[in-house]
């Protein structure tokens, strides 16, 4: 019997042609003339650091994960809470059906980054320890004071913890108005209405009660392949989401039903973005569902949305089936200012790459990309695009890990522990899957959720945080990824919108130009440095770095060296360029 997780009907893969696909995506690039990517560089490996850093948090885990909320934690955040230029990791923590009524027994996490490739278990003094069984986090300043706040999703309530400055954060969700009472799980902020002030998006997974239990193994939707397991998420009720709306003074208002994305239908959200799709200067959100089509809520202008995932090809596969997803990033892969979509999802299906086409529509390539093949396999989660070789061209990292215990012992083809996967961007719309090339720690089967992206040791090389069950986490050291030239940008915004949440930023470098953004959300349940990195390969030199803040003004700046953590406040221009740290 499928799972509750899988798809209800099982479609052949007639309803497009992967050949026309391929041939489709050689006439779009036809003509453009595109910089050479660099092959694979085998002196760039990821190493385990966990130990060496000090990490000793461990993920809360009930063996057999008997219910479907026991399998869906594990959030991390990488996020500068004390301003001294280095990032400290947050880990979100979860309870057990057993441990319930216990909230002091599994503790969320945070660690200080002491900027010489050490971490100190500061959780007990910086008031973050116990929010209760918590599922994901994003970490914004939201009012506008320069520090870093967090907000905490759970099986409810949801917290909005304020950063005090001095090491301490308070609890602030009641008075801000921003509790969700429902089984929260990925969260974002950004400026929908253009009003200076970023509001807050909380999708919600099942309704989900502790006091009215599904059996395990019993029904049609607690079943995979015949082996009894947990019950869900089909066949148990949804619980909608929020959208709370910033007035700018501390508080929010629940503005989900009149902005068109409450989610009536009750959808099991998990991956969350926020993110200009048509370059209008408004921000649209993308919504990963898990068995069921994903949302694309395009930004009227209006304080509304409307839902358009199909019209633009983004809400299920290229066969019209729609899928089990978890995880969701953003990026310019192929250099053409259009950001593409890629969608983590469930196993017995396969991973899938939306390419942005034009405005408003986009193409799953998800096998012209080279993408889907080495991914079905695997039940995928936390995801981002990254440059994790600095050669100019976006690569793709994917954790793994099953929802089913029991996997390991039924024979379907399947593991409970599962690989990494790391996608190496060739440069002309494929990828090559390369993680056995780049580590032994990658290929090492692990049960994976949240994952993190950003400079840890400040070395100009992208590293990767991982929350993972049943284990340690994993504090992944990329060495050798700075061999080649790179920039690093802060964008620091004016007013309550100090992260600078929603500009675009372009870098010039030669023949080669690079676009990204300043977003929240995205990968699963999880919070990367808001920092901007760009790879340049070997050139020696940055021509133009473009700003286009969220207000719609665009600053320039010029003949600037590579390798070096820019800092570009708004209206002022470049302010600050520090070099690595050796």
């Amino acid at each position: 019997m499928q799972s509750a997780r899988s798809k209800g009907v099982l479609l052949s893969k007639k309803m497009r042609n992967r050949a026309l696909l391929c041939a489709a995506l050689a006439i779009l690039l036809k003509g453009t003339v595109l910089p050479k990517a660099q092959k694979p560089d085998p002196l760039v490996k990821f190493v385990d650091i966990t130990d060496s850093a000090g990490i000793t948090f461990r993920h809360a885990s009930a063996p057999e994960k008997k219910y479907i909320v026991e399998s869906m934690s594990g959030g991390v955040a990488l996020f500068d809470y004390d301003n001294d230029g280095c990032l400290d990791i947050y880990f979100t923590n979860a309870l057990t059906v057993d441990s319930a009524n216990e909230p002091h027994s599994a503790p969320s996490t945070l660690y200080h980054n002491n900027c010489h490739g050490t971490f100190t278990d500061v959780s007990e003094t910086s008031g973050l320890a116990y929010p209760g069984w918590a599922m994901g986090v994003v970490a914004v300043d939201f009012d506008g004071d320069g520090y870093e706040d967090l907000y905490v999703t759970c099986l409810g309530p949801n917290h909005l913890y304020h950063n005090n400055g001095n090491g301490t954060f308070t609890d602030v969700t009641d008075a801000a108005g921003v509790d969700d009472q429902r089984w929260s799980t990925g969260a974002a902020f950004a400026d929908y209405d253009n009003d200076g002030a970023l509001d807050l998006f909380v999708a919600n997974y099942v309704d989900f009660r502790l006091s009215n239990l599904p059996e395990f193994g019993k029904g049609k939707f607690c079943e995979y392949h015949g082996v009894p397991v947990q019950c869900g998420p089909r066949g148990l009720p949804g619980a909608g989401d929020s959208l709370f709306r910033n007035k700018g003074d501390g508080t929010f208002e629940n503005v989900s039903q009149k902005a068109g994305v409450g989610d009536p239908e009750g959808r099991f959200g998990l991956g969350v973005v926020w993110t200009d799709v048509d370059n209008d200067g408004w921000a649209d959100l993308y919504v990963a569902n898990d068995t069921g089509p994903n949302f694309l809520y395009h930004n009227n202008h209006d304080s509304t949305f409307t839902e358009m995932g199909f019209l633009a090809g983004v809400a299920v596969d290229d066969d019209g089936i729609e899928q089990g997803s978890m995880g969701v990033a953003v990026g310019d892969y192929l250099h053409t200012g259009l950001l593409g979509i890629f969608v983590s999802n469930f196993s017995g299906e396969h991973a899938t790459l939306y390419r942005h086409d034009s405005p408003l529509f986009f193409t799953d390539v998800s096998f012209p990309s080279k993408i889907a093949p080495p991914s079905t396999q695997f039940v995928s989660w936390g995801t981002s695009f990254f440059d994790y070789d600095n050669d100019g061209w976006p690569d793709l990292l994917v954790v793994n890990g099953h929802v089913y215990p029991q996997m390991d012992n039924a024979h379907t083809g399947t593991a409970y522990r599962q690989r990494i996967l790391l996608y190496h961007n060739e440069g002309n719309g494929t990828f090559t899957e390369v993680a056995g090339e780049a580590g032994e720690v990658l290929m090492t089967p692990r049960v994976s959720r949240g994952v993190a992206f950003g400079d840890i040791d400040n070395d100009g090389a992208i590293d990767v945080v991982i929350n993972n069950f049943d284990s340690k986490p994993l504090i992944l050291r990329n060495e050798g990824g700075n061999r080649n030239n790179w920039v690093t940008i802060k964008a620091a915004g004016r007013g309550l919108n100090r992260d600078a949440v929603g500009a675009r930023v372009k870098v010039v470098s030669g023949d080669l130009v690079q676009w990204d953004e300043v977003r929240t959300g995205g990968s699963y349940l999880s919070s990367s440095d808001h920092r901007l990195h760009y790879g340049l390969g070997r050139r020696d030199r940055i021509d133009l770095v473009e700003v286009h803040w969220p207000d719609g003004h665009v600053e320039a700046i010029r003949n600037i060296p590579v390798n070096h953590f820019l800092t570009i406040e708004e209206g002022k221009g470049l302010s600050g360029a520090t070099v690595p740290t050796k």
